[in-house]
């Protein structure tokens, strides 16, 4: 175990998720955070604001999440990688200022450790129920991306990975772990910073007077200059032209939102990651993310030991979702079964990619545990019956 000379770790370590994810974020590059403590997530905020002074960052612990959420974008168009942390309830009053991130284009990263709901809920135990907020919780029509980790190892290489998301796409990334994840505690391996590919934001290339703060690249994707640098700069919420001012048109709304989405939907082959085990032969696949990921496997365990043909999916960047894979997959085989911490959201995507080709079976649970993975393989049965 040790750090390098600028404070950021490296070798074997022992962690929780919350705190790998902080790790994560440290090499990532962020140096502002600014937060606001809720349980299951106060863990990475707690750590953060004792490690992030030895990086040369700032932690701010905010009044609220309405004030966190904004703060963190006004840092980000100073030059700032940053970063905002929540749950449940906080995340819900984010989602205002989520929605303004995507119409801005303002890279940051919103980690959701998620617990059970609605309202206050089980603030110390497992859910999933966050998963369509994460994609649809702001108004108007936009993309996010949205990853899902399932390890404290993967919480930090992927949060790692998220910031890199938002920089080069310009894009918030929500960071979707649940509370079975977060306070995990397993062998953490963080490689020497050298190791770690990191991404920035694309930086202007020509003149200062030429310069439009949203004029788009060939990737769909404007580059992004620092306010007080002196490139001409304008951020608002309204629709808005390359300039970045306000222009109350259809025409101008429509070229605008089309990009917006079309970034993210077009080049998700650049964003897509999904995990695949003993696909080849199955007449079944079970479709699961987060901690669920991790019980279906000893469903794929016994259903393997029985003689049945069952493989697992994984998506590991949930939102854009792996719609090219999973319809490929749907004229394979028999079914899909869906085991989610709620009552239903992922498991409506799944279903209608299948598109009838094959059958969409959820298995719900309501959070506050996990699925006993016996339920799950008794669904596998009957299905295969």
């Amino acid at each position: 175990m040790s750090a390098d000379p600028k404070g950021v770790l490296t070798g074997v370590h022992f962690l929780d998720g919350d705190h790998a994810c902080c790790e994560g974020a440290l090499a990532a590059g962020c140096r502002v955070v600014f937060g606001y403590p809720i349980t299951p997530s106060t863990e990475v905020v707690e750590r953060i604001a004792r490690r992030i002074p030895t990086v040369g960052g700032v932690f701010v612990q905010m009044e609220d999440e309405i004030a966190s959420s904004i703060a963190i974008q006004g840092a980000a168009w100073g030059g700032q990688k940053v970063m905002t942390v929540s749950s449940g309830p906080g995340i819900s009053l984010m989602m205002e200022h989520i929605g303004y991130a995507a119409m801005t284009e303002t890279p940051c990263v919103f980690i959701n450790v998620q617990r059970a709901g609605p309202s206050t809920g089980l603030p110390t135990l497992a859910a999933q129920g966050d998963m369509m907020q994460a994609r649809w919780g702001s108004h108007g029509d936009y993309e996010i991306i949205a990853i899902s980790p399932n390890s404290p190892q993967e919480c930090f290489e992927l949060t790692v990975h998220a910031f890199n998301l938002a920089e080069r796409f310009r894009v918030p990334v929500m960071f979707m772990m649940d509370e079975s994840v977060g306070h995990m505690t397993e062998r953490v391996v963080i490689p020497n910073p050298e190791q770690l590919k990191i991404e920035n934001r694309q930086p202007p290339t020509g003149p200062k007077e030429e310069f439009l703060a949203y004029r788009p690249k060939k990737n769909m994707v404007p580059e992004m200059a620092p306010v007080g640098a002196g490139y001409k700069i304008h951020v608002t919420g309204l629709t808005h032209d390359e300039r970045g001012y306000p222009v109350m048109t259809p025409e101008v709304q429509h070229g605008l939102v089309v990009r917006l989405v079309d970034k993210i939907r077009k080049q998700r082959d650049q964003i897509c990651i999904n995990e695949e085990e003993q696909i080849e032969d199955a007449e079944v696949v079970i479709v699961a993310y987060g901690i669920t990921s991790r019980v279906v496997l000893r469903t794929l365990q016994m259903a393997r030991d029985k003689g049945l043909k069952v493989g697992v999916f994984r998506p590991v960047v949930v939102w854009p979702f792996p719609e090219e894979r999973l319809r490929q997959l749907a004229k394979q085989v028999k079914a899909f079964v869906v085991p989610e911490l709620n009552l239903g959201q992922v498991v409506l995507e799944v279903e209608r990619i299948a598109a009838g080709d094959a059958k969409t079976i959820l298995v719900p649970h309501a959070g506050g545990g996990l699925h006993d993975p016996l339920q799950i393989l008794q669904v596998v049965e009957e299905v295969l019956r």
